[in-house]
């Protein structure tokens, strides 16, 4: 850190400068990097009103340049930006192989589609998923229900993410909020991630990138080995 670089931002190699010599111009990825540190910077609440003004003399770049640098992290980047925090999808493993579960039905139900829904199959499936935040990897395990066509999941409750998303559903939904005392709070959640240098986040921030968690669990490669495992039963 220094007099000229209050904010440590990363040192970038311009291309140029716009059309109208207003302001550098950028290589796409190095625009990323400036999205980002817009804001992923910790700043000090008495300087916030500086720090953009420093972002843009340190880059010589304007507004347009931020509102580009935006719209290009959107379109190329594999990460997405909630709030002050960087989420990323990472790899996935399944853990295991199919597990065949045996369904009750009702024994008095002889129509016809009572006769087929005996024919589909159950099964469980242990997975994991991994996410980074703030460039910080956190495993998100769950156990994968499959029956027939559908399928849902149900997350365990050991690492910071996972108890995460038990404290967002804890709050939302009426048939768990008997058994939500049982759930970390939103200070114990933040001391959690504190301790893996992950800034605080409030109850917005938690619902945001819980939802981008449950977006993000299951994609077409996951699903694609899944149906190998399921043909060869």
């Amino acid at each position: 850190m220094t007099d000229n670089n209050p904010y440590n931002f990363l040192p970038l190699q311009p291309t140029g400068r716009n059309e109208t010599d207003t302001a550098n111009t950028y290589h796409p990825e190095d625009m990323i990097k400036i999205h980002e540190q817009q804001f992923l910077i910790q700043v000090p609440e008495e300087k916030l009103t500086e720090f953009l003004p420093a972002l843009k003399a340190f880059y010589d770049i304007d507004n347009n340049t931020l509102d580009v640098s935006a719209i290009i992290f959107d379109a190329i980047a594999d990460a997405a930006i909630i709030y002050n925090h960087k989420v990323k999808v990472g790899g996935y493993q399944l853990l295991g192989g199919l597990v065949e579960e045996s369904i009750e039905y009702d024994e008095d139900n002889n129509s016809e589609e009572g006769v087929e829904d005996k024919d589909i199959k159950a099964y469980t499936l242990e997975c994991q998923r991994t996410f980074f935040i703030n460039d910080v990897e956190i495993p998100y395990h769950f156990n994968l229900f499959i029956y027939g066509d559908g399928y849902s999941t149900l997350t365990k409750k050991d690492t910071v993410l996972e108890k995460m998303y038990w404290f967002v559903r804890g709050r939302f939904e009426e048939d768990l909020l008997d058994a939500s005392e049982d759930n970390d709070t939103l200070e114990s959640i933040n001391e959690q991630l504190a301790s893996l240098d992950i800034r605080t986040m409030d109850l917005t921030t938690v619902d945001e990138i819980i939802s981008y968690v449950e977006d993000s669990i299951i994609d077409d490669a996951m699903i694609d080995e899944l149906n190998k495992l399921l043909d060869a039963k």
